[in-house]
């Protein structure tokens, strides 16, 4: 049976990249330098702003110039997170399913509490959601299972009948770390080069719309044996 479900928050539960685009685009023609390919940006969300920002301006994060960029990013998207941010295809549904079922799920996060928070409360979720780990909730984030196994303790589960969803390696690490479940999220925001079969996930889904289903089939209580 599954006793909970934990989500990665960028690029797994929720599909926040088009906020970071128009946000790195208006910085770039601002700075006079020409727009970026979407799909380049889509690629670093997962590095978060640094690695969207270097790759975007071409700029090492070490750069005189970088510390002020970022922060002028980070207020920007401050003041407007969740303006094209939506629920993947099928997450809406899924997450349906995990509150009629009474199955608690959460979100294990690299993304500091200062956004996921109120990214959370604007697209209807904090409610929802039996728990919210950021990385300056724990002393180590992932691929770390301190923050998974945080969460499983605050929906008062077994780790073992959890399943970790996430779209990047180190959330494969921390749910096998944790002794969970992981589903590899190939729709979510995976460099070009990125190899998602060495993660070695228990399983792994090339749209969000195949989670329900599979979940759906785990959670059947086993057949007893005649």
């Amino acid at each position: 049976m599954l006793s909970g479900v934990l989500f990665d928050l960028d690029g797994t539960l929720l599909d926040t990249a088009e906020d970071f685009v128009q946000i790195i685009q208006t910085m770039l023609q601002e700075h006079g330098k020409p727009a970026v390919d979407a799909a380049v940006i889509r690629a670093q969300v997962s590095d978060g702003s640094i690695g969207m920002l270097s790759t975007a301006f071409t700029l090492c994060a070490q750069d005189s110039a970088f510390a002020a960029l970022r922060e002028d990013f980070l207020q920007r998207y401050e003041q407007g997170l969740a303006r094209h941010t939506r629920p993947f295809p099928g997450i809406s549904e899924l997450l349906d399913w995990l509150d009629a079922e009474g199955v608690p799920w959460g979100v294990v996060t690299n993304k500091l509490s200062r956004f996921s928070i109120p990214l959370l409360e604007q697209t209807g979720l904090a409610t929802r959601c039996a728990s919210l780990v950021c990385p300056d909730q724990v002393s180590r984030g992932k691929p770390d299972p301190e923050s998974a196994l945080k969460a499983c303790s605050e929906m008062g589960i077994d780790p073992s009948g959890c399943v970790f969803i996430g779209d990047h390696l180190r959330d494969i690490q921390a749910g096998h770390a944790a002794g969970m479940t992981t589903i590899a999220a190939l729709y979510g925001y995976l460099p070009a080069e990125e190899d998602p079969i060495a993660w070695q996930a228990t399983h792994s889904v090339q749209h969000a719309s195949e989670l329900l289903p599979w979940l759906q089939q785990r959670h059947q209580p086993e057949t007893p044996h005649v």
